[in-house]
């Protein structure tokens, strides 16, 4: 992985030292709130409705164990003893003291770690596929290309004061795993038919209050003009995007307004500007980068089959199926560490966990970890013989729950119990629905499904490409719940439709289930649900929900968050 360089310390120390006076001066009443709140979100800061919260890069979701340790040490000693991993493939830690932030930034920078530029309106950190480097449909690992970006946007002065935040994803492989199409700028991998590698720019997408599949406006940029490319479209947006409002200031919205044609025109005017100038790459600017990105010591291993030494297990055998994913080396494989445990916030991980799977990286996956954007943890490097004994060690741990992919790997944002935006909890939503329906051999047969949760319209639980969505609402100044169908992220990435009212929270489980009945009594030939929801549309699964009165029992976990 990436190792900062004698330019990134110093711009870090510098950050940090500038941060402290700053904090100073606010603790003496020498800066206002209003003052201070740009300097804080700079410096990845917000105020949430119980305490600070700090948000802490993970560059395109990429961990060495050290940085891991250092997460559970600043969980111990500075938050209540967790942390939240989140679909940008970062962590935030919810109970942060302001006088301790300084400190905590300095702690970060001992294992090459900040929180710059993860907030405001800004370059945020980019993102990419959790099995970047191993995934055997890779046309290129994106994860160089990823920190190219990183250090070309990184205090960028163009581009720290746009309209609005602004988010890149990259996939490096045939299959999307990186949700481009909800991006801002979304980059994926190909080759021309000379075999050359460029990459097909999609903009204008992004979820919120106004969700948009983003707009292909170039099928193939050398991979020397990734960055006056990308340059290009961020001066078409910092120039036309929308200062007055806020909501409207998003590129999707500038995208929309001139449509793809007429932006892709003008991108490509800037872009005349920028051809083959400084920013452009040359091989060995990528080459350098890229051999942090080597492959790993690899042993030659045969290809086996872990089942056959433990046939009857099917505990292990259900975790195989959903937590173990194909690596492009043969005797290799990649595991996922679900954080969806029922009764546990989703994404959220105790200091022992972080500990404990740093521990495991360093055994079994050459001391690297990865985040995904779906708030689990990977090992991406791990011997097919030490399957059943790192499946053994992560159940003991609660992070071996055999539910990747299914009706329980929930997203959810932190929501009401903790962000001032969000007008509904989300936590207590997910528990009460992974409670409802905690039982493995219903979710398997069920089979691929995606719910996600957002407390607000800011989307940060995705629901808006979720084959199921939850949004939370305000109604009458209660908690009320919007329901979506068909929504999908990926190669096929689709927006949800909305099936009808909202729903009280203690009604949430039961209308899921409903939901589940449509999909059961009309799939067929193996169909996902998502299938089945975009095949029919949304009148018979509205129907159904709507048909008869939805009880409102108890809501699991209501308290235990609050």
């Amino acid at each position: 992985m990436y190792r900062y360089d004698q330019y990134d310390h110093l711009i870090v120390r510098e950050r940090i030292a500038q941060y402290r006076d700053q904090v100073r001066r606010r603790l003496a009443d020498e800066l206002t709130e209003e003052e201070f709140l740009p300097l804080r979100l700079q410096n990845g800061l917000y105020m949430q409705r119980h305490a600070y919260m700090l948000r802490i890069a993970v560059p395109y979701g990429l961990l060495s164990t050290a940085q891991m340790r250092m997460f559970a040490h600043i969980a111990r000693k500075y938050d209540r003893g967790y942390g939240h991993f989140t679909t940008r493939q970062n962590i935030q830690f919810n109970w942060i003291e302001l006088e301790q932030t300084p400190d905590i930034l300095t702690d970060l920078a001992s294992v090459e770690m900040h929180a710059i530029q993860t907030s405001g309106n800004c370059i945020r950190n980019t993102t990419t596929d959790e099995f970047a480097g191993v995934a055997a449909d890779e046309i290129v690992d994106p994860r160089p290309y990823a920190e190219l970006i990183r250090q070309w946007s990184t205090f960028h002065p163009e581009f720290i004061a746009l309209p609005r935040k602004f988010k890149i994803a990259i996939n490096g492989a045939v299959e999307d795993r990186a949700a481009i199409a909800v991006h801002d700028i979304g980059l994926t991998a190909v080759r021309n038919e000379a075999g050359e590698v460029g990459f097909k720019f999609m903009a204008g997408g992004g979820l919120g209050r106004t969700p948009i599949i983003g707009s292909v406006i170039n099928e193939f940029v050398p991979w020397q003009h990734l960055l006056t490319y990308t340059e290009a479209i961020m001066r078409v947006y910092n120039q036309f995007g929308r200062r007055d409002n806020k909501y409207k200031a998003r590129i999707k919205i500038l995208v929309k307004a001139v449509g793809a044609e007429e932006f892709t025109r003008m991108v490509e005017a800037e872009f005349a500007d920028l051809k083959d100038g400084p920013e452009t790459l040359t091989r060995e600017e990528v080459e350098r980068v890229a051999q942090w990105f080597n492959p790993k010591p690899y042993l030659t291993l045969p290809s086996i089959d872990p089942r056959a030494e433990h046939a009857d297990n099917k505990a292990f055998a259900n975790w195989l199926q959903r937590n173990v994913k194909p690596h492009k080396v043969p005797g290799y494989a990649s595991v996922v560490l679900s954080l969806k445990k029922t009764g546990v916030p989703p994404g959220d991980a105790t200091a022992e966990q972080m500990d404990f799977v740093a521990d495991l990286a360093d055994k079994y996956s050459f001391g690297e970890l990865r985040v995904t954007h779906e708030q689990n943890l990977v090992l991406a490097d791990v011997e097919q013989s030490k399957l059943f004994e790192i499946w053994q060690q992560a159940k003991a741990r609660g992070l071996a729950t055999p539910n990747i992919g299914l009706l329980t790997d929930m997203i959810s944002c932190p929501g009401g119990d903790y962000c001032s935006l969000a007008n509904a909890k989300s936590i207590p939503i997910a528990a009460a629905i992974a409670e409802r329906f905690d039982n493995l051999d219903f979710q398997h047969d069920i089979g691929d499904i995606e719910l996600n949760i957002s407390g607000c319209i800011n989307a940060c639980g995705h629901h808006h490409v979720g084959h199921i969505g939850v949004l939370g609402v305000d109604k009458d100044g209660s908690e009320w719940y919007q329901v979506s169908i068909g929504g999908a992220q990926g190669n096929e990435s689709a927006i949800g439709k909305i099936i009808g009212p909202s729903f009280s929270a203690p009604q949430m489980p039961e209308v899921i289930g409903r939901l589940l009945e449509v999909y059961v009594k009309n799939r067929v030939d193996g169909e996902r649900f998502v299938d089945v929801a975009q095949r029919l549309g949304v009148a018979p699964f509205k129907e159904h929900v709507y048909a008869t009165p939805i009880p409102a029992g108890a809501l699991v976990g209501e308290d235990e968050y609050a």
